[in-house]
C-alpha cells in the first residue's frame, strides 16, 4: 500500500464518519442518548449498526480480509457514544455548556483514533517490512 491509498483509505473513513453521523435519521440523533431499554437501545444499535456497515464497505473496498474490523466497529462506536450519552445525561449538560462541547470533542476524537488503529491494522498489513519504530 503506497501513501496514495494510504491517504485515500484516511479519507474514505472520514467520509464513513461523516456520513453516518451527520446524514443520521434524526429520531436516531435525538434517541440514541436515551435509556437503553428503550427507544435509545434502539436508535443507538441502528446507529452503531450504519456505522459497521460503513466500516465494512471501507474494509471490502481496500482491504476485505478486515472485514471483521466493521464488528469491532460497531461495539467500539457504540461503546464510544453510550458513554458520551450517560456523561451527559447525568450531568444535565446541555449544548450551551462548555463540557457538552469538551465531551463532544472527546467524542469524536474517540472516534478518530479509532478509525486511525483501522487504518494502521490495514496498512502494516499490507505493509509487513515497515514497523512503527
Amino acid at each position: 500500500m503506497g501513501l496514495l491509498e494510504l491517504l485515500l483509505l484516511y479519507l474514505s473513513f472520514q467520509l464513513k464518519h461523516l456520513l453516518c453521523d451527520y446524514l443520521q435519521p434524526h429520531w436516531v440523533a435525538i434517541s440514541k442518548g436515551k435509556a437503553i431499554r428503550g427507544v435509545g437501545g434502539k436508535a443507538l444499535l441502528h446507529h452503531a449498526g450504519i456505522h459497521a456497515m460503513g466500516t465494512f464497505i471501507v474494509a471490502m473496498i481496500f482491504a476485505p480480509m478486515f472485514w471483521w474490523l466493521s464488528l469491532v466497529d460497531f461495539f467500539v462506536h457504540g461503546t464510544i457514544d453510550r458513554v458520551k450519552s450517560i456523561l451527559v445525561d447525568k450531568n444535565k449538560w446541555s449544548m450551551d455548556s462548555k463540557r457538552f462541547w469538551f465531551v463532544f470533542g472527546l467524542d469524536q476524537e474517540a472516534h478518530n483514533l479509532t478509525h486511525l488503529a483501522y487504518i494502521l491494522t490495514i496498512f502494516f498489513h499490507a505493509n509487513p517490512s515497515l514497523t512503527l519504530l
